[in-house]
């Protein structure tokens, strides 16, 4: 059972003894009075006495236990202790036996009255309480004990002040902490619901999420594909038609040929690599910066274009689908810029900012129309490629070309370390 439960539990229990004390005090200082006889103190005749006790016994029958929703209405329950009050007084001076009735009156201005007014309701059972002990009314006026009341007087209506605003004080704290734990379990509640919900959804991603891996995957084997084995064939094309053209020259020749070979096996293992979704062959050797030198003067010497890398910042290991989105969208700029630019210089600024990594690949080509490039059968897919590779990992791709004045490619991709993959 939880705290709210006990306590839930533990206030009703409390509430039923509650409702049980007064009618037990009444039939106790009854009997009282019956047994006990004449000793002495000022009392009432039976008939009166018993009249009284009937119509105290009616008035609580009839105010709580046959009305307990009167509770929730502060105008019945004021009635309610203004009427207990003057049948306690009525009590008493029936018999001073009724004081140990009296002390009932206390829980009835602790349950039916507010704030500063359950004081007062405190101080008015006080003083009937304190003429029960000084003999009763006949008592009192008889041998006339008012300093003595006074005196008694003062001492009850003190305590009485004092313990029912101690207790108004523990029963406002256990308020308060009975709603602190029903707004906790209804807190407790809204996570389950939102646990149980988010369950729900993460089943529906996980359906999502395979589906979308499945396009996501054409898609990198599509860019794989073209970004490997399209400029392997186009490079060892590219070497066959320099030999054809240096036949005479059998140094040029041969070199042309190694040179068409090496393309070849480099294509045929980037293949095999690109299937099991390893990392491109260059960053499986060395780090990103490295890598990216190594293919371009890689490029550089194949091509007979003067291209240059620079690196800003300060390096350090990022995720390896930063690292290979970085170095194939190289690849293809580079591609680009052979098959079309017939550039004189090319460079590279790869650029290690806090957030993001920035690659800007420039040329002093022929340049294009950006919005005239659309992917096709003819090669236009190379734009088309980057930009989708770019975007899986949330990063941007920007092209500015004009013809004539060249070719600036631009990527900016987030820069997650490795230690986000844990």
């Amino acid at each position: 059972m939880t705290d709210l439960g006990r306590l839930e539990r533990s206030q009703r229990r409390a509430d039923r003894r509650m409702l049980l004390m007064p009618y037990a005090a009444l039939a106790g200082s009854t009997v009282l009075v019956v047994v006990t006889g004449d000793i002495g103190l000022p009392r009432q005749g039976l008939p009166v006495t018993f009249g009284a006790v009937a119509a105290t016994t009616a008035w609580l029958l009839w105010m709580v236990t046959l009305h307990p929703g009167w509770a929730q209405r502060p105008r019945v329950m004021v009635t309610y202790f203004l009427g207990l009050l003057a049948l306690i007084a009525v009590l008493v001076w029936c018999h001073p036996f009724y004081g140990f009735f009296a002390w009932t009156g206390y829980l009835a201005a602790a349950a039916a009255l507010r704030g500063r007014w359950r004081l007062a309701g405190a101080a008015g059972v006080a003083c009937c309480t304190a003429v029960s002990q000084v003999g009763g009314f006949g008592n009192l006026v008889a041998a006339r004990l008012w300093l003595p009341f006074a005196s008694v007087l003062m001492f009850n209506v003190g305590i009485a002040v004092a313990m029912t605003f101690l207790s108004t004080m523990n029963a406002d704290h256990a308020a308060r902490r009975a709603e602190m734990l029903r707004e906790l379990a209804e807190a407790n509640a809204r996570l389950a619901a939102a646990l149980a919900e988010n369950a729900g959804l993460h089943a529906q991603l996980l359906v999502q999420a395979r589906e979308a891996g499945v396009l996501d995957e054409r898609q990198r084997m599509a860019g794989e594909i073209h970004d490997v084995l399209a400029q392997g064939l186009t490079g060892i094309v590219t070497q066959l038609e320099a030999a054809d053209q240096a036949a005479g020259r059998e140094g040029d020749r041969r070199r042309h040929l190694d040179t068409a070979k090496q393309l070849a096996r480099d294509s045929l293992t980037e293949a095999r690599r690109s299937v099991l979704a390893l990392r491109p062959q260059p960053l499986a050797r060395a780090a990103l910066p490295d890598a990216l030198a190594e293919v371009v003067d890689g490029w550089s010497a194949r091509h007979g274009v003067t291209a240059e890398l620079i690196t800003t910042g300060a390096a350090r290991p990022l995720l390896p689908e930063i690292d290979a989105t970085l170095l194939r969208t190289a690849q293809e700029a580079l591609a680009n810029v052979a098959r079309h630019a017939r550039a004189g210089r090319v460079a590279l600024t790869l650029s290690y900012l806090e957030d993001v990594v920035t690659l800007d690949v420039r040329d002093d080509g022929a340049g294009f129309d950006p919005a005239g490039s659309r992917a096709g059968p003819d090669g236009g897919y190379g734009l088309t490629a980057m930009r989708q590779r770019v975007q899986r990992i949330a990063g941007t791709l920007a092209v500015e070309s004009e013809p004539g004045a060249g070719t600036a490619v631009s990527a900016c991709v987030p820069a997650l370390p490795v230690a986000a993959a844990a």
